[in-house]
């Protein structure tokens, strides 16, 4: 051992903060009065998880604080758990809920008395390889319990959907507290690997949702930016071109429209053609050169004739 005192302070502020890690997701389930994200597995093997870390950390007669702590632990998984289960999407009937509770806490306590009563004398003989067993069930099941979320994540391209940041935060402080008095105290490489695992997965889900937000928030907004820009570039360009053009239509249809109109009578072909007919039968006919633009006709006259066959 290190240093007693540290482990025990560092201990008692990681059991602090693993007895008050939940009640931001209680109160978050709560005002929502909605779980979708939060696996109603996650919450039910955590509680599960309780039971043999409980038996582990009293057979080894661990740090008093370490042995109140999967009991407090296992008090407010129960609560998010019963939550889970009664809200939206699962919408369990209570009396489910009243039964499955009632079950667990049964095999809870018979475990528990019947397993530390027995195990005790042996560890103090030396014989810990039963604790063991106990210790690394505690570490499955929590690791276990951590994946259900991950396939949230995977539904939602990683983005993180109810479960609050501040139960993460402050689960992640008590596992990383409770590593340091680990090592500082008994020096419990069982104990160690337990916290590890919680800490090790709850880093996994931040990072997701870190990964997520880069992606389609930071990456997705300066794209919206950048195509917005582009956007007004390409309005500015087409007005100069729309002026570029109405300026040619001016100067197109303003030019030789003197003298020159159109007319409504269609009757006189000859006359709107200005054909002749010459003096040996033939049609001699001014050559015209007919312009349209924007639905306005310009003729322009030339001095010369053509012959035009009838």
């Amino acid at each position: 051992m290190i240093s007693e005192k540290a482990a025990t302070a560092l201990a008692t502020v990681a059991t602090v903060c693993w007895c008050v890690q939940l009640i931001p997701q209680i109160i978050y389930n709560w005002k929502k009065k909605d779980c979708t994200g939060l696996p109603p597995l996650m919450m039910f093997l955590w509680v599960v998880s309780g039971i043999p870390f409980a038996i582990y950390f009293c057979v080894s007669k661990g740090n008093v604080i370490l042995q109140v702590q999967p009991h407090l632990f296992m008090f407010f998984c129960s609560i998010s758990f019963i939550q889970s289960c009664y809200y939206p999407p699962v919408s369990m009937a209570r009396s489910k809920i009243v039964l499955i509770i009632a079950t667990i806490i049964a095999v809870d306590v018979g475990m528990e008395v019947g397993f530390i009563l027995w195990l005790r004398p042996l560890y103090g003989k030396g014989v810990k390889w039963p604790d063991l067993i106990f210790g690394v069930s505690a570490s499955v099941l929590l690791a276990v319990g951590l994946l259900p979320p991950y396939f949230e994540l995977a539904k939602r391209k990683g983005r993180v959907v109810g479960i609050n940041f501040a139960f993460l935060s402050i689960d992640s402080l008590g596992a990383w507290l409770s590593i340091i008095s680990v090592i500082l105290g008994n020096m419990d490489i069982m104990g160690i690997i337990l916290y590890s695992i919680v800490a090790g997965m709850e880093l996994g889900i931040f990072a997701s949702h870190f990964i997520w937000w880069c992606r389609f928030r930071l990456l997705t907004k300066d794209k919206i930016v950048d195509e917005e820009n582009d956007g007004t570039q390409k309005e500015e360009q087409d007005e100069k071109l729309e002026q570029e053009i109405g300026k040619n239509d001016h100067n197109v249809t303003s030019t030789n429209m003197d003298d020159h109109s159109i007319r409504d009578d269609a009757s006189s072909f000859a006359d709107d053609l200005n054909v002749y007919q010459s003096a040996d039968g033939g049609m001699l006919s001014r050559t015209q050169t007919l312009h349209a633009v924007h639905g306005v006709v310009a003729r322009a006259e030339s001095d010369h004739y053509s012959r035009l066959s009838l």
